[in-house]
């Protein structure tokens, strides 16, 4: 029974995670989640120890829209990383989605290790796992994020948001919400705070687009 068990939860959480990438990356997801071990519910902390979680994959979800697809992203992960050495099987666009999977991950120094090992890729399906990063309480993923909203994207986010107006406005008011809980003290001006910035510099480009 517990065999079963285990083979019912992982199953339910790979078809959670193919629902939030485009239809036409199902072969390469379905790669990526085969390394992914759902089977270990001790959950690894950035200070070493260990807890055990009860499932791996928080219900709270995200709806957005994204090239006449509606992609189901999961709010929050827990499950750990897999092997260096299964990781480095991968391509280069299946380490992207792997990437973009564990910026969900309930560890935040996860999440920015993660960002920084995603490629320049300006491929759409990216644009979801990283606006929501916008939205959040860590400041040191703003950098990071700055460099990957360039000139060779910007009009894809532009394009996202114009598709994705309320979740964008949620996006917009936790940002300024973890600026004024968090941040104030050291940006006393909003417009000076770097998240707003970023904001800003999409919603310039999206007024210029139409």
């Amino acid at each position: 029974m517990l065999k079963i068990f285990k083979h019912n939860k992982s199953s339910d959480y790979k078809k959670r995670l193919l629902k939030a990438f485009p239809k036409k990356l199902e072969n390469d997801v379905k790669e990526v989640l085969e390394i992914i071990p759902f089977d270990n519910n001790e959950i690894k902390r950035h200070d070493g120890t260990r807890n055990r979680a009860i499932n791996l994959i928080h219900e709270s979800e995200l709806d957005i829209k994204l090239e006449n697809e509606t992609l189901t992203i999961p709010y929050r992960l827990y499950f750990n990383e897999p092997t260096p050495g299964l990781e480095n099987t991968l391509t280069e666009k299946q380490k992207d989605i792997l990437n973009c999977i564990f910026l969900r991950h309930h560890n935040g120094y996860l999440r920015e290790k993660r960002l920084n090992l995603l490629s320049d890729s300006s491929e759409k399906w990216i644009i979801p796992f990283i606006v929501q990063l916008i939205g959040e309480y860590i400041y040191e993923l703003l950098p990071i994020i700055d460099k990957k909203v360039n000139k060779n994207t910007l009009s894809f986010y532009a394009e996202f948001i114009d598709v994705n107006q309320k979740y964008w406005q949620q996006t917009e008011s936790r940002m300024i919400s973890y600026w004024n809980e968090y941040y104030r003290y050291k940006f006393p001006i909003l417009k000076d705070y770097l998240g707003f910035k970023i904001t800003t510099r999409i919603k310039k480009q999206r007024t210029t687009k139409n």
